[in-house]
């Protein structure tokens, strides 16, 4: 073959290596698994001891619920580089910031409490000991890593600690789990219009879909275009798009999927063991994982005890860094993960007084189980305006330019709203029941 020949063969691209689906979760997968924390766990297996497996259906319900508004609010940071807060901020009046960071952050501190109490708890009962301690020990390391952990290698850790809600699989592996009996109440579930059956499908509802995973999810985004190479906000780089929302998808929808499959199995694995055993009044994940010792065997109360410590330590990072993004936002603050603490020092302050003001509940006088329940109130208030809110704005071309939401994501978004707005509803009307 001549020179001449080969000058005139086509050139062969190199295509770059498309990413690995482990480098593609992210934001989406670590907020869903975030949702399960301790106090869902104890929602969930207050579920399944109570009703048995007659509302495993609500966690189908909620997925593609959870999906369209996780990803409209991922999108929302991706697209603009800003965080919830910053976008509402430059969109609405600062008055509406003024009344919802503060109850965000309030119910985000009952949270940290309610989940450092429950690890606690765990932990004493696996190894004994002062369960205070225990209380001081998980607030310290969780800010500890917040603060001083590099971005990259502490986004690593958060993915690894999710491999801890897999030991709710092994749990409904371990024991005798019913499967056409599973299969045949979630395809027709048996409904009651009770209040007591009412006010957990709330439950669900609102542990599943809570604010402070928007924000989260939303401010991930928008530090991914800060901490990765070549990755910038897709008003800025639209040549980005297709790959970046292609990803956000990808990781919300798989992401939340693994948070409501894992929330099914901690409702099968109480249903199963507890409700068949006449065992239905459980208020805490560690009284979940105590009453699954003398009915499920030692090793199946071993891991639910040890997931209920890998997902508390998943999620204190996740509640305590939106409160801080959230607030740094809404007062303009240096904020971001990826920042050297000597650079953003009011936001880390915020993350570690978070911290350590949810610690401090677990030495006080208030009944960690009513201050859970005016969490939850809480975030039943602020998660119906901020849902108008976020969808108003992510169809607002001035807020998203050429990245405006679709029809179909509209239409799931704002059911997700209408189920919320119902909830809520729901919450106050048998809150004295």
């Amino acid at each position: 073959m001549m020179s001449s020949d080969i000058a005139d063969l086509p050139e062969i691209v190199k295509q770059p290596p498309r990413p690995k689906l482990l480098q593609i979760m992210g934001p989406g997968l670590i907020t869903g698994a975030s949702d399960d924390d301790p106090s869902g766990i104890a929602t969930y297996s207050q579920a399944g001891a109570q009703f048995g497996f007659d509302l495993g259906w609500t966690l189908l319900l909620s997925w593609p619920l959870m999906c369209a508004i996780q990803e409209i609010s991922a999108r929302i940071g991706r697209v603009t580089g800003r965080g919830l807060a910053g976008n509402l901020k430059q969109h609405y009046p600062r008055a509406i910031l003024a009344v919802i960071v503060p109850l965000l952050v309030i119910a985000n501190v009952i949270n940290i409490g309610a989940d450092l109490g429950a690890m606690a708890a765990a932990l004493q009962l696996l190894i004994g000991g002062p369960a205070f301690a225990y209380v001081a020990l998980f607030a310290v390391l969780s800010v500890l890593l917040e603060i001083f952990l590099r971005y990259s290698r502490y986004v690593s850790v958060l993915k690894w600690l999710t491999l801890s809600l897999f030991a709710y699989v092994a749990v409904v592996l371990v024991v005798h789990t019913p499967w056409p009996t599973v299969a045949h109440h979630l395809i027709l579930p048996h409904i009651s219009f009770t209040a007591s059956y009412l006010t957990v499908v709330v439950a669900i509802l609102g542990t599943t879909i809570s604010p402070y995973l928007f924000f989260w999810q939303a401010e991930e985004e928008a530090e991914e275009t800060r901490e990765r190479d070549g990755a910038k906000p897709l008003e800025r780089a639209p040549e980005q798009a297709p790959a970046e929302i292609q990803r956000i998808r990808i990781d919300t929808y798989i992401g939340m999927g693994f948070s409501n499959l894992v929330a099914l199995f901690i409702l099968l694995a109480t249903a199963t063991t507890l409700h068949a055993r006449g065992v239905t009044d459980i208020q805490t994940s560690a009284q979940a994982a105590q009453a699954l010792l003398p009915v499920a065997g030692h090793f199946a109360f071993l891991i639910f005890a040890l997931g209920i410590i890998g997902t508390g330590m998943l999620a204190l990072p996740v509640l305590a860094g939106s409160s801080a993004f959230a607030t740094g936002e809404a007062l303009g603050w240096h904020v971001g993960l990826s920042r050297k603490p000597h650079r953003a020092k009011a936001f880390y302050a915020v993350i570690a007084v978070a911290t350590l003001i949810g610690a401090a509940l677990n030495f006080s006088p208030i009944d960690p189980i009513k201050a859970l329940f005016w969490s939850a109130v809480v975030n039943g208030v602020v998660a119906v305006p901020v849902m108008v809110m976020v969808m108003r704005l992510a169809s607002r071309s001035d807020a998203m330019g050429a990245f405006t939401i679709s029809r179909g994501l509209q239409v799931t978004g704002w059911l997700a709203t209408i189920v919320m707005a119902a909830a809520a509803i729901g919450m106050f009307a048998t809150a004295g029941v």
